[in-house]
Order: C-alpha cells, then structure tokens, then sequence
C-alpha cells in the first residue's frame, strides 16, 4: 500500500498551464501518475499536455472526479487557491510554493477548521518538496528515479534531505512505501506527526525515517507520540548541528527561538523518547538500515 496518494488517484494541477506547472506536470505524468486535468483562470475550456483546462477547482472536480490537486500558485494568490480546493471537496492537497505569509496560512487553517470539517481536507505543504509513492504516483517536484519502493516511509520538512535518505537507501538495496515533504515553514498543513500515524497504520511500511529541522515544537511533539503509539522503529534526524542562534537558516521555520529548538536539542529528545537517531547526514541511509534489523 501507500499512504495519501497511488497510481490510481485522480490528480489535477492548479495554475497548470504556466511554465513551472507544465515541466513538472509531465515529468508527474510520465512517472505514471494519473493527472486527469488542471486549473488557469481565464483558460477554461483549453487543452493542455492532451488534458482539460478549467476555470475553477469545482468545475474541474465535478467533470474529471480529481481527488487530489497539486498547486503552482504565486504566494500572494495561494491561500486563496488552498481555500478553493478545501471547498471543492478535494480529500488532499499539496502547494509546492515558497514565500506564503504566515498570516495567510493562519487564515487557511482556520477556515478547514470552521468550514471544510466535513471534506477533512490534508494539505501538504508549503514550500515543500511534495509526495511520492515510489514506483506508483508522484505529487510535487522531487526526482522519481531516486526512489525504489520498498518498505520505509520518509517524511521530512527538507526537500533535499528526503531525497538524499532516498538515494543512501537505495544505494544500500532499501526501498521506500511513500515520502512526504511536509515543508520547512513555520504553519504548515500538515505535521510530522499527522503522516506518521498514517505510516503507522499502513502494513507495508514497516519503518520510518523522520527527518526536522532547528526551530518549532513539532519533531518532540512527534517523538512524544512515537514512544506511545507507534509499533514499528523509527529514524531520526535533525539538520542545523552548527546553526547559530536566532538566524534563520534557509525555511523559514528554521530559526532557533527557544530552549529545545536547537538540533542538538532535539536529537538529544529524539533519543529519549525511544529514535533510533542518525549522527550524520551522511549516515541516513545506514541507520534506517540498523532500524529494520530490529523489524520482525
């Protein structure tokens, strides 16, 4: 199995019709992923890629029966086009773009609360990498060739990061069910945390590799849950080992403001809450390794 997305899930690109969309719509199509259609306001009604082109998500749903979106939308336009999607009753979505203002995602996270209950709406991102499940269907940006399916989920807020722990695995003969990018910015759609229950719940995959960053209370939050939920081992690592406090490295949420946001910090309450913790970048691909020989 994999989790949020397969080869059957019906996908549509919105802004699809502009450059960035289009290289990577392709690029999804030939991975075998089943992209039905996109969204260009003004461009309704066009053929684009040998797929519909439509004005609004909800035209695109109700005639193609997508059930998951991938956004190319400029920052200031993208909550919008998140809220859309959320009301056309799209189960996932997934936003590639980087620079959306924390207030903006404030706002979209309030309105799935108050009035997209009942669609449950994920959204991945921002300024993320997106989804993969190897072998089957792909959601974003990352290079599919890396990826060999086998059985360890990856879910990481670093784009980079994720693909480097894919190619150390498969460099070593591991495969990987499904990697999510969550993204590097400080409100996001969705958590490590939210991805790692689904991981816990699907009989494939049978570890994980969860990769944060300095700044935020979300890899102790995961790892809290880990110790008292989760049944199979999972990896750890937290980039910014040399990171100087309180500049910004890079995401926008990597940015050391508090006790615990350091890497070492968090490695340190990576280990007490029970991860199998990698000392290196370098050694991503060995410690999973290690994890599974403790796999039944």
């Amino acid at each position: 199995m994999s989790i949020l997305i397969d080869e059957k899930t019906p996908v549509i690109v919105q802004g699809f019709t502009g450059d960035k969309a289009t290289f990577h719509a392709k690029e999804m199509i030939a991975y075998g992923t089943n992209v039905v259609g996109g969204v260009t306001p003004g461009k309704g009604g066009q053929r684009h890629l040998e797929r519909p082109v439509f004005n609004t998500v909800k035209e695109a749903v109700r005639d193609t029966g997508a059930e998951a979106s991938l956004l190319f939308v400029p920052p200031p336009f993208a909550a919008d086009a998140l809220m859309e999607a959320a009301d056309a009753g799209l189960k996932l979505v997934c936003i590639i773009t980087d620079g959306i203002p924390a207030q903006d995602m404030m706002r979209v996270k309030r309105y799935l609360r108050r009035y997209a209950k009942e669609q449950r709406t994920t959204i991945v991102g921002p300024n993320c990498a997106g989804i993969i499940s190897a072998g089957k269907a792909m959601l974003g940006i990352m290079p599919g060739n890396i990826y060999q399916r086998g059985n360890v989920g990856i879910v990481s807020r670093s784009g980079t990061l994720g693909y480097e722990a894919a190619a150390q695995m498969k460099a070593l003969g591991i495969g990987v069910t499904t990697s999510v990018g969550i993204g590097g910015d400080p409100i996001n759609g969705s958590s490590f945390l939210d991805h790692l229950e689904r991981f816990e719940q699907d009989p494939e995959t049978k570890a994980v590799i969860m990769i944060g960053e300095i700044g935020g209370p979300q890899e102790a939050e995961a790892s809290a849950w880990v110790q008292a939920h989760m049944s199979k081992p999972v990896v750890g690592y937290v980039a910014g080992l040399t990171a100087p406090k309180g500049r910004r490295m890079g995401h926008a949420g990597a940015i050391i403001s508090a006790v615990g946001d350091t890497a070492a910090e968090k490695a340190e309450i990576m280990r007490s809450y029970g991860l199998l913790v990698s000392p290196s970048a370098a050694e991503l691909g060995k410690t999973v390794a290690q994890a599974l020989t403790r796999v039944q």
